[in-house]
């Protein structure tokens, strides 16, 4: 009797392993890009030769450590962080309309509802009455539900009616910014002590801010001029994108999220609710939205925008690319957001300390979602390939 061969293992056989290597080749893709535009603008510019765009190249890869001393890394790093955090949560929220076949681009307005629920009760509960733990959390969850609101709107439209739920996203968030602008108009939460007539005051006006446990101290170094904004919302955010990912691949929830977003109609003869798994999971969308204005605002450094009726956050939109480069996987979704974070530091500093334009990192950034668009190409060659290999080795036996 033959003996039967198991086949070879190979890593690319793992669905995780091909999405992290396409990613990997939209990050190398749009570095290249980017290092060629350095070397162009160098050749244009006789301030600036070709070893000026290598160490131009160089300091947006180094991004905070390119920053000079100790002290001014430490600074950079936990800013960076910070900064993360609302870029983690709206990935999120894009990534996880994504796996049940929607397209969440109304995460600007779920996270400007975010912000105004949590900036509302967070300045009308008296800290002297209430503990400020307590307002903290009462009004993150509180921004975090008016998010949830807010995003199971184009749920309901795109489940129940089967209004593109892209339209609908589009619609309320103008009428989110319309809403803020209209609520916190001449209201009392207004920072008229700073001059800041644009801005809400900072929840630490009513002793509201998320705890930092040192954090702040310490990515400050020794400076005694600036505090760096660090504080433990990165953890919490992380700790949520664990739990995604857990529900949607450990769940039964989660599978029929992920069912109907494969195939409606299937999910639907296998006797899974496809409308309410829509509602669903644009409620959870608009809650992770939400829940990153609510950590933003929460700082207690930050002073909200309220006159928001002519513009969204970027940081809504920014959740797209996000999602795009990390595949809509929940853990990818926690790397591509400090990745793109650092790129943006490493581009301050390249405007910074060269002749160069802090824009080049944009289009690096640009260019590494360009690439990121094709990773479901590039995935199904490498299926293709692996496929390949395997019949000539079996043709070979």
């Amino acid at each position: 009797m033959s003996k039967k061969t198991t086949p070879k293992k190979n890593i690319f056989d793992n669905a995780g392993a091909r999405s992290a290597f396409a990613s990997l080749i939209a990050i190398l893709g749009g570095f290249l890009v980017g290092f060629i535009v350095l070397v162009l603008l160098a050749l244009f510019n006789e301030n600036i030769d070709f070893f000026d765009a290598v160490d131009g190249f160089f300091r947006i890869l180094a991004g905070p450590f390119s920053a000079g001393n100790k002290d001014n890394i430490l600074f950079q790093l936990g800013n960076m962080l910070f900064n993360s955090t609302p870029l983690l949560l709206t990935g999120l929220s894009v990534a996880i309309a994504f796996k049940t076949g929607l397209f969440n681009i109304g995460a600007p307005g779920q996270y400007l509802m975010g912000a105004m629920g949590t900036l509302i009760v967070a300045h009308s509960i008296p800290t002297t009455v209430v503990p400020p733990a307590i307002v903290w959390i009462i009004a993150l969850l509180t921004g975090i539900l008016c998010g949830a609101i807010w995003g199971a709107i184009p749920g309901f439209f795109k489940g129940v009616l089967g209004v593109n739920e892209v339209i609908v996203c589009i619609m309320t968030n103008w009428i989110a910014a319309n809403i803020v602008s209209w609520v916190f108009k001449d209201s009392v939460f207004i920072n008229v002590a700073e001059t800041k007539m644009n801005f809400i005051k900072k929840t630490s006006a009513n002793g509201v801010s998320t705890a930092t446990f040192g954090l702040d101290k310490f990515f400050s170094g020794s400076s005694q001029y600036s505090r760096s904004y660090m504080d433990i919302s990165i953890f919490i955010a992380i700790i949520i994108a664990i739990v995604i990912f857990i529900i949607l691949n450990k769940t039964t929830f989660g599978y029929e999220l992920k069912a109907c977003g494969y195939n409606k109609n299937a999910s639907k003869y296998a006797g899974m609710n496809e409308k309410r798994n829509i509602i669903l999971s644009m409620a959870i969308a608009g809650g992770l939205a939400a829940c990153g204005a609510a950590l933003w605002v929460l700082n207690g450094n930050q002073d909200f925008k309220w006159e928001v009726y002519q513009s969204l956050p970027s940081d809504g939109f920014n959740g797209i690319p996000v999602a795009l480069l990390a595949n809509s996987n929940p853990i990818g979704v926690v790397f591509s957001s400090i990745f793109l974070r650092y790129i943006n530091v490493g581009g301050s500093n390249l405007a910074a300390q060269t002749d160069f334009n802090e824009y080049v990192s944009q289009l690096i950034i640009a260019i590494i979602i360009y690439f990121a668009g094709f990773s479901r190409y590039i995935q199904e060659a490498m299926i293709r390939l692996r496929a390949g290999r395997k019949n000539k080795e079996k043709e070979g036996k």
